[in-house]
């Protein structure tokens, strides 16, 4: 699995969390807001992977609002979930491109973006290579 590094839209501060790894990485921290209760919430780094750590047992399909733990920004984007329809949230890639995720628990939806793919594809290899290079199978030229 690739790791994801990904820094606030808006105030650009990293949402790597080092000090509370989820699947054994740094997690991505987010600030979770749900009527009136506040939380913080911990998505694994691993692409593919939807495993969270959060005190708050969220129940599935429970729709939370996201924020930058540095800004408190609301990281909600203006587009909509294509699957369940609840708010999608942004967050961009240290190498190059946003991503979105749905804020419905248990919502597997979620979507890259890149501006300028030629350069966000040379970025994503540089900075991933070293994964790339030791998969298993691979044949060396």
């Amino acid at each position: 699995m690739v790791e994801l590094k990904v820094n606030c839209v808006h105030c650009g501060h990293s949402l790597m969390n080092n000090r509370h790894k989820v699947d054994g990485y740094p997690g991505i921290e987010f600030v979770i807001r749900h009527h009136d209760k506040v939380w913080r919430l911990y998505l694994s780094a691993l692409y593919g992977s939807y495993n969270i750590d959060c005190k708050w047992g969220m129940p599935k399909g429970t729709i939370v609002r996201f924020s930058c733990p540095h800004c408190n920004a609301d990281l909600s984007s203006n587009a909509l979930c294509e699957q369940c329809n609840a708010p999608m949230v942004a967050f961009d890639l240290t190498s190059g491109g946003r991503m979105q995720i749905c804020s419905r628990r248990g919502c597997k939806k979620h979507l890259i973006e890149f501006e300028e793919l030629d350069v966000a594809l040379r970025s994503f290899y540089e900075t991933y290579n070293t994964f790339f290079s030791s998969v298993p199978g691979k044949k060396e030229k």
